[in-house]
């Protein structure tokens, strides 16, 4: 599927649809196009799209994410067999065909989904971050479980030394098949062997260390390298790092969600990096260079003559850097003048001196004075 449709219209259904409307139109649609029933072109890759579109629908979580992001809020966070974990398809397909069917045809094996090679699931883990270590990139050390080929029958499950046979039952497919009369007409139904319980082997000597399930249970250490200028809330994949497949199947990945802390100072907007200083009135009015903090070191900033409270200068490529390591963003200082509460009677008449020169008229005992003004108009603009 090129360009993927709307899981919604692909069912036929509303965004109001319940469980059960969804579960009966996933049914009716399965059961017109289920390969085994359906040999017309096309209709195997029609089956795969109202199985995953069933599969995003009936997880409340999964359907949440695709009603709020589309097709890349589900794609970026769930690889495909995620999306089909959880959901009893064999229920689903119970009277009309093979219940494992939906994934030995999206992942291959039709014959006996459990007995060739089985990707290792996926693992997620969370990681915080300093605000630094975002803007200079970091590698972190973490220690997860995860499930492994076990070392002593390298995933055999069998003691060393002993065979491991082909199941008597189902002829080593994993499953066992029988036709059955429907509604539908004929069809194959298949389920899971109860021998060998979808393995296709049988074990006489169990390993002693994994007890025959050929995986353990390990913590292993994994280096993740964090690069410079990543957001909080990014989700970063380390391939291979997941679980270990089984049957000699590809490990899966581990998912890292990165949280950075916020910053006493600096808050993020982009890539560009907003900070908040004071400045004195004096300072405002006559101009000034001041030193400023940035996340790698203090910078000269030149406050201009006649500064207004509010006003953002710009100091460029003091930012964040970008993520994908062209360019980076800019610190922008927003200016609040720090108006002083209090004034001894020399800065008064100081000021009062200032208004006459102004062409204001001194401040009588009940009138505001020049300063008063000065404190209202700052007030005004913050």
């Amino acid at each position: 599927m090129a360009t993927k449709g709307d899981y919604y219209e692909i069912l036929g259904v509303d965004k109001g649809v319940t469980q059960e409307e969804l579960k009966k139109a996933y049914r009716k649609l399965a059961i017109k196009y289920h390969p085994d029933k359906n040999k017309e072109p096309g209709a195997e890759e029609k089956f795969k799209e109202i199985s995953e579109a069933y599969g995003v629908l009936s997880d409340s979580e999964k359907r949440s994410k695709y009603d709020q992001y589309g097709h890349a809020g589900v794609d970026g966070t769930w690889s495909q067999e995620d999306i089909f974990r959880g959901v009893d398809f064999e229920d689903l397909f119970r009277g009309f065909g093979g219940g494992g069917g939906v994934f030995d045809i999206f992942f291959g094996g039709r014959g006996g989904r459990h007995n060739g090679p089985q990707r290792g699931s996926d693992l997620r883990t969370d990681m915080t971050i300093s605000f630094e270590d975002a803007y200079k990139g970091v590698e972190r050390e973490i220690e997860i479980p995860r499930t492994e080929t076990c070392p002593l029958c390298n995933g055999s499950g069998a003691k060393p030394g002993t065979d491991v046979k082909t199941c008597r039952t189902c002829g080593g497919s994993g499953q066992t098949t029988r036709a059955q009369q429907t509604p539908f007409g004929q069809f194959m139904t298949t389920s899971t062997c109860p021998t060998c319980r979808g393995q296709g082997k049988t074990i006489d000597t169990p390993c002693t260390k994994c007890h025959g399930s050929g995986q353990v249970q390990k913590h292993r250490k994994i280096k993740v390298k964090i690069p410079a200028g990543i957001e909080s809330n990014s989700r970063m994949r380390v391939g291979g790092e997941g679980e270990h497949g089984t049957k000699g199947g590809p490990p899966g990945d581990l998912y890292v969600d990165i949280y950075v802390k916020p910053h006493r100072l600096f808050k993020r907007v982009g890539n560009n990096i907003l900070l908040g200083t004071k400045i004195s009135f004096t300072q405002a009015s006559l101009g000034d260079e001041i030193m400023v903090p940035t996340v790698d070191g203090k910078v000269k900033l030149k406050i201009p003559a006649g500064t207004q409270p509010g006003a953002t200068y710009r100091i460029k490529g003091k930012g964040m850097p970008n993520i994908h390591g062209h360019g980076q963003g800019d610190l922008n200082v927003k200016v609040d003048v720090n108006v002083p509460k209090k004034l001894s009677e020399k800065q008064k008449e100081l000021l009062r001196k200032f208004a006459e020169l102004s062409g204001e008229k001194p401040a009588k005992e009940n009138e505001k004075g020049i300063f008063e003004k000065v404190v209202d108009g700052v007030k005004e603009k913050i």
